[in-house]
């Protein structure tokens, strides 16, 4: 049986991370006016929306947990984001502070678990792209695959340790869609 790879998984559905992938991050930002998409995310999206692949958003969002926002302020500010971005498939948050230890803030699989859940795919077929290594973690978990964006906030030593990295939101995409088979 040595030399038997197993067939390659499809991507059915890339999950982004919200704050630092698709758009500028603003701390604990519950102002829509401050959403600012970061360059290639509208590209990125529109690529993966020609190729028929299915799109959504995994995000923490400890803001709610400590009292700095509320889960109405993180909704309209996804829903600015979308309004840049054209429409996602889902939006799924955490609400949790880390001290909570809850199933769904990366890098735990719940919130990748549940977006797929949404986007009618099985985790197996998504891809997660992110800029920290919870986003990538929170993948692997879910038994899905994930890409590392750098950038001011990724630690090198997160860099150092993920084989899939892209420059941008914009290269992870067209690595995903080029390298589909490849992948993991």
């Amino acid at each position: 049986m040595s030399g038997l790879h197993p067939a390659p998984r499809p991507v059915s559905a890339v999950l982004f991370d919200r704050d630092g992938t698709l758009v500028e991050d603003v701390p604990y930002n519950g102002d829509p006016e401050k959403v600012r998409l970061l360059p290639g995310a509208r590209e990125a999206v529109a690529l993966l929306r020609a190729g028929g692949v299915a799109t959504g958003v995994v995000s923490n969002q400890s803001g709610i947990g400590r009292g700095l926002i509320s889960e109405d302020d993180v909704v309209l500010v996804n829903r600015r984001a979308d309004e840049l971005l054209g429409a996602l498939g889902t939006w799924v948050f955490c609400p949790h502070v880390p001290e909570d230890r809850c199933g769904c803030r990366k890098p735990r699989p719940g919130l990748v678990v549940e977006a797929a859940r949404r986007l009618g795919v099985p985790p197996a077929e998504c891809v997660v792209i992110g800029d920290i290594r919870a986003d990538v973690l929170a993948a692997r978990a879910a038994g899905a695959r994930g890409v590392l964006v750098p950038n001011a906030a990724t630690l090198p030593s997160e860099v150092e340790r993920e084989r899939w990295t892209a420059p941008d939101v914009l290269g992870a995409v067209r690595m995903v869609l080029e390298r589909e088979g490849d992948m993991w």
